[in-house]
C-alpha cells in the first residue's frame, strides 16, 4: 500500500495487469485472516486501480467480521472516486455513526456537503465537528469559509484570512478560500485580501 503513498495514477489496464498478483494475495489473505481494519485498508489498492467492485468486495467480508469506522471511510472513499457524491455522504454518515466523536469525519462531510454545493449542511457539520475538538484549525477554516460562502459574512471572511496562515495543507486553504470568495455581496477589497493570502 506504500504505493499509494506516492501520487501515482494506478488507474489503468497497465497498472492493474501489473497488480494483479497483488490482488489474487489480497483476495487469499482477507479469507484466511478477515481483520475488518486490514481489510478496509487493502481494499484501497483495487479502488486506486479502478476495480472498485473489488473494493466493495473487501469493504462487505470486513463489515462480515465486524462494523468498523474505516470500513465506512473506505467506502466512501470508493464511491467519491466512482463521482457518486450522495452515496459517499451516506457512508461517511456511517462511519460517524460509529464514531460520533470523531471531529475528521464531521469535516469529511462538511467538505463533501460543500461539494454538492449544500452550504448550510457544511456548515453544520462543521460545526458539529468543533463541538468535539473546538481548537481544531482545519474545523475552524471550514466554518468561517463555509459560512462566509452561504451568508456573505465579511467577518466569517476575516476570520479565514486570519485563520489561513495556520493551515498546513495549501491546496485545502486555497479550496477554502476559494469557497469562502464566492460569498454573496462580500466587499471586493476583502476578497482580494483573502486571495492574497494564497501567495503567502
Amino acid at each position: 500500500l506504500r504505493t499509494l503513498d506516492y501520487g501515482q495514477d494506478l488507474d489503468s489496464d497497465e497498472m492493474r495487469e501489473r497488480f494483479a498478483p497483488w490482488f489474487h494475495a489480497i483476495d487469499v489473505v482477507s479469507e484466511r485472516s478477515p481483520v475488518p481494519e486490514s481489510l478496509a485498508s487493502m481494499a484501497r489498492l483495487p479502488r486506486a486501480c479502478g476495480r472498485h467492485a473489488l473494493s466493495f468486495a473487501l469493504c462487505d467480508r470486513a463489515d462480515a467480521v465486524d462494523r468498523v469506522m474505516w470500513t465506512e471511510v473506505t467506502r466512501a472513499g470508493t464511491w467519491r472516486t466512482m463521482g457518486d457524491l450522495d452515496q459517499a455522504a451516506a457512508a461517511f454518515a456511517r462511519a460517524l455513526a460509529l464514531e460520533p466523536d470523531n471531529w475528521s469525519l464531521h469535516l469529511d462531510l462538511a467538505d463533501l456537503r460543500a461539494e454538492q454545493g449544500d452550504f448550510a449542511a457544511a456548515v453544520s457539520h462543521a460545526e458539529q465537528g468543533l463541538a468535539h475538538t473546538p481548537d481544531e484549525v482545519s474545523l475552524r477554516a471550514a466554518r468561517a469559509a463555509y459560512r462566509a460562502r452561504l451568508t456573505g459574512s465579511s467577518e466569517n471572511l476575516r476570520d479565514l484570512i486570519a485563520i489561513a496562515p495556520e493551515l498546513t495543507n495549501t491546496a485545502y486553504r486555497d479550496l477554502l478560500i476559494d469557497y469562502a470568495c464566492a460569498g454573496p455581496g462580500l466587499p471586493g477589497a476583502l476578497v482580494a485580501e483573502a486571495r492574497r493570502t494564497r501567495d503567502r
